[in-house]
């Protein structure tokens, strides 16, 4: 299941090869702040686009619920239920009850926070798949599982319950989720969408008597690494998990495409023997050149205390320079024709991306570059210029150069 914040995005997931994906509509979600979001009237547009080449559609209404809001929700999930989204992602009662009497599927979020049996059994009356706490270590999911297929429990559909984890992106220090840290300083809450990040700043510690400070072993220690379960992913998939869940919708599409793809590409590989230590150190080389603050493998394998980052931001280590727009595309010939708007240089060789709504992410080596007819040796700030390409681009997407990060620390 891929992340969506954008139509790049999306389209960015249907290259990667995700079996579906999920995404915020309005101001019910848990990114309908502090990420790019969708409007209600995008969403029939969403889902004709992913059912078209075959996903499943999730609709994400995981915030708290106030009473002034509840005509709101019924609005989006009755529209959810008009333009067939696949289910709704929900954790509050009053979203799960009413999708439920109108006949829409609930998947169960994380802020509920369900670590052991009697929840899934509670849960079970309301929905068919669930996603377990992030805290659980690995042997206690295999157990839910276990315990599920052992004792038959089944969702409103009639089917056996699954069980969803997150397998790659963002982890937060509070417990599944549930911070209240920006509604204590900026008066912006995370469990309603709006989580200023507060956590991932350096600070300063300072003692008050004799106003010394200290900055704590330059270690971001409320910020954890970002999750990533590739290199283990096969014991995962043993513990009966049924939905591998990406974190990122406020990410970049380059970054929801090359995250499906790797995560795509193993469980395949899972199911083929060719699951390899050389095709891990690949796929996590892979991983890191798009947005990451490091990984760590979270608290699967039974770890009872986070890494944190050692810097603020990302660590990726590939960084897109933006050029400028693509102002034509001459399919006969194969031939985009961009315009350079910033101050930077391109060369042949020069490793590119393209990102636009109907592209999704194109990435190649660009060869020869020419102004008019002319091959040149560069391409400047205001110059009209054209490149070969192997797929077509459309007006208006986007350029960039990739360029390699050298790490300094």
């Amino acid at each position: 299941m891929a992340p969506v914040g954008s139509y790049e995005s999306l389209q960015a997931a249907i290259q990667g090869g995700a079996d579906a994906v999920y995404f915020g509509v309005g101001n019910l979600n848990m990114r309908s702040r502090s990420a790019a979001n969708f409007t209600l009237d995008d969403l029939e547009k969403i889902c004709g686009i992913a059912h078209q080449h075959g996903l499943r559609t999730y609709l994400t209404v995981n915030t708290i619920i106030y009473n002034h809001e509840i005509d709101e929700m019924h609005r989006l999930v009755d529209e959810a239920k008009r333009v067939g989204v696949s289910a709704i992602i929900a954790s509050d009662m009053a979203v799960i009850t009413y999708a439920n009497s109108i006949g829409v599927e609930v998947h169960i979020s994380t802020q509920c926070n369900i670590s052991n049996v009697e929840a899934v059994r509670f849960f079970a009356q309301f929905a068919d798949v669930m996603v377990t706490a992030r805290e659980l270590p690995l042997r206690q999911v295999a157990e839910i599982t276990q315990y599920i297929k052992d004792n038959e429990i089944r969702g409103p559909k009639g089917e056996l319950v699954q069980i969803e984890v997150f397998a790659h992106g963002a982890l937060c220090m509070s417990v599944s989720g549930k911070c209240y840290l920006s509604l204590d300083n900026y008066n912006y809450s995370a469990n309603r969408g709006a989580c200023l990040q507060l956590c991932r700043r350096e600070y300063l510690v300072k003692d008050l008597e004799s106003d010394m400070e200290l900055v704590v072993d330059n270690k971001y220690i409320m910020s954890p690494k970002d999750l990533c379960t590739i290199d283990f992913l096969d014991k995962i998939v043993k513990a009966g998990v049924c939905v591998l869940k990406i974190e990122g919708r406020g990410r970049s599409a380059d970054y929801v495409r090359t995250v499906t793809e790797c995560y795509k590409e193993a469980v395949a590989a899972i199911e083929d023997g060719t699951y390899t230590p050389e095709r891990i150190a690949q796929w996590k080389k892979r991983l890191s050149t798009v947005f990451n603050r490091g990984f760590w493998d979270g608290y699967y394998l039974g770890r009872k205390m986070g890494e944190w980052t050692e810097r603020y931001g990302s660590q990726a280590t590939e960084n897109k320079v933006y050029l400028g727009i693509v102002k034509n595309y001459f399919n006969r010939i194969a031939v985009a024709e961009a315009q350079m708007q910033t101050a930077e240089t391109l060369h042949p060789g020069d490793e590119i991306m393209v990102i636009g709504e109907t592209t999704g992410v194109y990435r190649a080596t660009v060869g020869e570059l020419r102004l008019e007819r002319d091959p040149v040796d560069v391409v400047r700030q205001g110059e009209r210029f054209s490149f070969a390409t192997n797929e077509p681009l459309h007006r208006g997407d986007k350029l960039y150069r990739i360029d390699k990060i050298v790490d300094e620390f």
